[in-house]
Formats: C-alpha cells, sequence, structure tokens
C-alpha cells in the first residue's frame, strides 16, 4: 500500500539518512547533515516548509519538500507561488508512478494553502519527469543554482504518462 506521510519526529532519522542520498545521488558538495540539522529541521518547524514521506509498505521511499513562497522564507523566488523545493525516489522505487503521485499530492496541498501556480528548478535529469507533470520552461533562470525555472500554471492537472 502507497501512502504519504508528513514528517514527524519518529521518522527524522529515516529521513536524514535518505535525504543523504539524495545529495550524494545529486553529487552535491554541501553535508546535508548540517543541512538537516540547521535549516530544514528549523524551516520545518517554523512552518516554512513542509516535507512529506513516500512509503510504499512499510519501506520509506522518497519525500517532497515544498512550501508556498513567502516574504518571510529565505528563499522566496515567486511571492504566493507554489514552490516544489526537493522531490526524491529511491532508485528501486522509481518507473512506478510514486515520484508523480507524490508531486501530485504536494501540488494539491499547495492549492489547499492557496497557492494558484507552483514553479520548480530541476537539474538536467528531473526535466522529463516535471515536463511530463505539467511544468514548462518559464522563460527566467536561476543563477544562483545554475537551472531554468519551470512553471505550472494549473495546479488541477495530473502527470501524463
Amino acid at each position: 500500500m502507497i501512502k504519504i506521510t508528513p514528517l514527524d519526529d519518529a521518522r527524522r532519522d529515516e529521513f536524514a539518512k535518505l535525504f543523504g542520498q539524495y545529495y550524494a545521488e545529486l553529487d552535491c558538495a554541501d553535508d546535508a547533515a548540517q543541512l538537516i540539522d540547521e535549516y530544514i529541521i528549523p524551516a520545518l518547524l517554523a512552518g516554512l516548509i513542509r516535507i512529506d514521506l513516500l512509503f510504499d509498505g512499510e519501506t520509506l521511499s522518497g519525500f517532497v519538500i515544498y512550501q508556498i513562497d513567502d516574504i518571510d522564507n529565505d528563499w522566496n523566488l515567486k511571492e504566493g507561488w507554489g514552490d516544489v523545493r526537493e522531490i526524491y525516489v529511491i532508485p528501486s522505487a522509481r518507473r512506478k508512478g510514486l515520484g508523480k503521485f507524490l508531486l501530485y499530492t504536494a501540488e494539491m496541498k499547495l492549492k489547499e494553502s492557496g497557492a494558484r501556480s507552483s514553479y520548480c528548478l530541476p537539474c538536467d535529469g528531473a526535466i522529463a519527469f516535471f515536463a511530463a507533470c505539467g511544468y514548462v520552461d518559464g522563460g527566467c533562470y536561476c543563477e544562483a543554482l545554475d537551472c531554468p525555472v519551470f512553471e505550472k500554471n494549473k495546479l488541477n492537472e495530473r502527470c501524463h504518462e
């Protein structure tokens, strides 16, 4: 059974391990554990971001980090827009629609919170995934992360196969 639940204290260590795998796969130089302790968890506790976990049965298989951009948040590219900050599905669970389900769930929560549109800053390997989910190149470029800004204007549209 597939389920998505918000991150809680009981799953923090599992999430931290999975986030470390994600960062290693992206070949990021940042210290993932330090990032979690100094930024991600404090931002979550302050209500600036949300983190949902994806379970396939009892196996933690992915996560999504998202927010509605707000002037109070350090990362505020598009005020009032939903921002899909990070999304990850473990390699063994990919190509089964789980990432699309995870993304769609985050988009619906963003919509419920007042966002009408969302954006993401995909790495090269994720562009096709986001395009299949209705995101298009918005014509902007994020110099800080060296990637295009992809936008989705209708949050009620599901991903395509």
